[in-house]
Formats: structure tokens, sequence, C-alpha cells
């Protein structure tokens, strides 16, 4: 049985994610895995209070407990849900978690309404995007899930044969029935024979798929592709974090960064 992992610290921008992570894992026959993290406060000698390890996780087990069962009461009681509540460091217990259930995808909030919120989902969604061996959901603030009907994919077309997972993108999209759009965001030349060669090698590996290809021309590559995704409707973006120089560009000029805390779809990284 496929699981879906949702991160949530029981915020709203969080708990978005939630919703959208407990639809997916519906419309895919998944059960859903609710993790949540937290840290030990920095004690307030000056006020003489101190919360030791047991008083942090029983608050946070009975928040998990409140969430499960307001889920349950919004439509979601079919949904086979399991929860987890940890103490440490983000990423760290995180991917411990990945190890352990091995999910089909983790879903996370990418931003939030406030500076705080933006700094803080945005520091968390840009490092696990870059850095998360599992495929990595960051769903934008408000945004519900839908029918995916039509999957991107940001590729610059450079040794697409060991930088491309194919079988879990072909698995994506048998999954959703979706169709497949591939958006080259390499540089455009009047004849480039390397491009040539791995535009013919990428049609190869994802025979089976037709996917459709198109050509990102706007010099800003990521504001190009967030145009792209807008005006062709895409539910969901797949970027190669590490693997290409698309997400150094964006981390650098915001390239990454720009994707996962300004798109109003949902991205997905993904890593060979």
């Amino acid at each position: 049985m496929k699981t879906i992992l949702a991160t949530t610290d029981f915020s709203p921008v969080a708990n978005n994610a939630v919703y959208y992570a407990a639809d997916m894992a519906r419309a895919i026959h998944a059960n859903l895995l609710l993790l949540n993290t937290c840290q030990m406060p920095v004690s307030y000698n000056e006020m003489g209070v101190m919360m030791n390890v047991e008083d942090v996780l029983e608050i946070a087990e009975k928040d998990m407990e409140q969430f499960v069962t307001q889920l349950t009461r919004e439509n979601w009681g079919d949904l086979k849900i399991e929860t987890e509540v940890r103490l440490g460091v983000f990423f760290h217990e995180l991917k411990e978690v990945c190890e352990k259930v091995e999910p089909y995808a983790v879903v996370m909030g990418s931003q939030g309404t406030t500076e705080a919120e933006r700094f803080f989902f945005g520091s968390h969604a840009v490092h696990a995007a870059k850095n998360l061996m599992w495929p990595l959901i960051t769903v934008p603030a408000g945004v519900k899930f839908g029918q995916v009907k039509k999957i991107g994919l940001a590729c610059d077309f450079k040794n697409v044969l060991g930088t491309i997972p194919v079988e879990e993108i072909k698995t994506l999209v048998k999954d959703f029935n979706a169709e497949l759009h591939v958006l080259n965001t390499g540089t455009e030349k009047a004849f480039d024979p390397d491009l040539v060669f791995q535009s013919g090698l990428l049609q190869e590996m994802m025979e089976g798929l037709d996917p459709a290809y198109h050509f990102i021309t706007n010099a800003d590559t990521g504001l190009g592709i967030l145009e792209f995704t807008e005006q062709n409707h895409i539910d969901l973006l797949i970027v190669f974090p590490k693997r290409h120089d698309l997400l150094d560009k964006l981390v650098h000029k915001s390239h990454s960064r720009q994707l996962v805390l300004h798109s109003h779809v949902p991205v997905m990284a993904l890593h060979h």
C-alpha cells in the first residue's frame, strides 16, 4: 500500500498541505501519515518557566489527536491516517521517517501569509527540495487538490539518461492518468547537435507517455516556467534539484526559491 507523508506544525499553511495530501492519498488509494516535529523551547529563566521533553511531546500528541479528529469529521473518515510526533531537528526527523516508510511522496506547505511564515516555510521547503531523496511536493498556501490532469516537467536536456528518474515519472503520470508536458529550459540555439541527441533520448525514455514538448523562451527561466504553468493550467510541476543547473541558478538568483515560494501550482522535487 502506498503512503503519502505530510508534515504539519498545525498552522493554517501546513494544514492546507495536509488537506491536499489527504485528497491526493484518496485519489491514488494510498494511506496518509502525518508527521509533526517539535523542538524544545528555550527556557525562560527570568520567568522561572521550564518545559521538559515530556511536556512538549504531550502537547504535540494532543494537538495531533485533535487534528486527526477534525480530519475525520471533514470527510476524510474513509482514509487510513497514521501519525508520528517527534522531538528534534525537522529535516533529520523527516529523513528518518522517510527511510522507515519509503513514502510515495512527501507533502508540505511552501509559503505562508506573513513574513515570518514565508521565512520559516520557505527555509524548510527549499532545503528539503534540494536534499530529500524522496519525491517532495511543496503546496502553495490556499491551493486545493483537484484532478491532476497536466504535469509539467522542467528539463534542460543535459545528460537526460543519467539525470531523469523515468520510472517515477511514468508511475506518476499513469497513477493520475495525466498529460505530460516537457518544458525545455536550456539555451536556444540555431542548431545544437547535443540538444537534438538528448531530446531524442528523452523521447525514447518517455515512450508510452506521448509528452508534449515546449521551449521556455523567457530569459528569466524561473519566470518563464511560472508563466507557462499558469497559462497552460499545469496542475503539478516537476523539477530536478542538484542534478541540473536549474535549481542552482534559481537559488543563486532565487531560481529554486522562486519556483518553490512563488509558484501558484504545487512543485514536485525528484532526485535520480
